[in-house]
């Protein structure tokens, strides 16, 4: 008998509408088939200038250090930890859904003492508790929030909480894994000290980097250290001697997904990054229709709705994880189910880059109507589907 792994893998083609990693484009699937060059390469160095130059166009910055990390956005988040962070440190992380729990679980354990505001998952983060919190402390160092909570689809305002971070001397700490790309982040207009990404998301490449962007508050902090940063892997310092006039050597980029994120980024580029945020806005309006006339919720706050990612709340009765299995086996779609305290009470429907597509949207809804039945749940054939286009009508961006 022939062992499996000799035999050629040919994945399968899925419409990728889960929570990450979104489908890719085939220019930047071409572009990562580009022959290697090594990493001290002066002709990488062009494309390694060529990225974090877009990067900040996107992220609306002039800091000098954005740049994409050799690491999914979950490395970020532990990079902008562990470089600001010291033992004894305090920081105050805003939690309104699984992945500022991750946040805070990583604080910790650069040694700080971490405290958490709480808010409802589904809605944005509660700015009047977190000013309570900053208030009973008088050396925060940092303040953590999520602007788009994947697990919960919902989207926090940043200006307030940047400003009442600054008040008290914190430095704020963006996760942007979702949003960048999707909704607009300005680095420099709101002041955002630390914001961090990731590829696999809204700026259509496959998942392995995570840019990162740094403002000179917190390069000051990072400068002004007192005990040596816990990781070699992500100490931004030796990774600021790489990424600037030095190159000195750090660690072997990943080559061809640098090849990979340099494309999407022309796409985007292309594209324009205002209609890149229409886009998600326009595709996300028709998919949020097309839910609701089924007669599903949306978790999320009307209000602070997430465009990238929909968090439909699954009808009582139904088997959610036997839909999701019938999406993959029978139309070829993967969405999301819930994590944390949501496992098994909402989907999470993707909409991010490449996956931004009234096509898929119509794709899924016509699915959705052929599976729920068969799981008990009435439906009017056709709703969905009149509703998504009545809503693409009527987007006026």
């Amino acid at each position: 008998m022939i062992p499996n792994y000799i035999q050629e893998f040919q994945p399968p083609s899925r419409i990728l509408m889960g929570p990450g990693p979104s489908s890719v484009h085939p220019r930047v699937l071409q572009a990562m088939t580009a022959p290697i060059l090594g990493h001290l390469d002066s002709q990488f160095f062009v494309v390694m200038e060529d990225v974090c130059e877009m990067l900040r166009e996107i992220y609306h910055t002039d800091n000098y250090m954005t740049l994409p990390l050799s690491s999914t956005g979950t490395g970020a988040m532990e990079a902008s930890c562990v470089n600001i962070l010291e033992p004894g440190d305090t920081a105050i992380v805003c939690r309104n859904g699984y992945f500022g729990d991750r946040l805070a679980d990583i604080a910790r354990r650069c040694g700080a003492e971490v405290f958490v505001v709480d808010s409802t998952w589904g809605n944005p983060v509660d700015l009047e508790a977190l000013d309570e919190e900053l208030n009973k402390h008088s050396n925060v160092k940092m303040v953590g929030i999520v602007h788009a909570e994947t697990s919960t689809g919902s989207l926090s305002p940043l200006t307030r909480a940047i400003e009442l971070a600054h008040e008290h001397d914190a430095l704020i700490v963006v996760d942007a894994v979702t949003s960048l790309g999707s909704h607009d982040v300005r680095m420099d207009e709101w002041d955002i000290d630390i914001c961090y990404s990731a590829s696999q998301k809204c700026l259509g490449a496959p998942p392995g980097l995570a840019p990162i962007s740094l403002g000179s508050r917190a390069m000051d902090v990072i400068n002004e250290r007192k005990t040596p940063v816990q990781s070699f892997y992500f100490n931004l310092k030796d990774l600021e001697a790489y990424w600037s006039q030095t190159r000195a050597y750090h660690h072997t980029s990943p080559i061809s997904m640098t090849y990979g994120l340099r494309e999407s980024l022309r796409m985007m580029m292309e594209e324009g990054i205002d209609e890149r945020l229409k886009r998600h806005a326009r595709t996300s309006a028709a998919l949020r229709a097309g839910v609701e006339a089924l007669g599903l919720h949306v978790l999320a706050d009307p209000q602070y709705r997430l465009n990238p990612l929909t968090a439909a709340l699954i009808p009582e009765g139904v088997d959610e994880a036997v839909v999701r299995r019938k999406l993959i086996t029978d139309y070829n779609i993967e969405i999301g189910a819930g994590l944390g305290d949501l496992q098994g009470k909402v989907w999470r429907i993707g909409l991010m880059g490449e996956s931004a597509r009234e096509s898929n949207v119509f794709a899924f809804l016509s699915a959705l109507e052929r599976i729920l039945p068969d799981q008990g749940y009435e439906v009017a054939y056709g709703s969905s589907l009149a509703a998504a286009q009545q809503a693409l009508a009527d987007f006026s961006g």
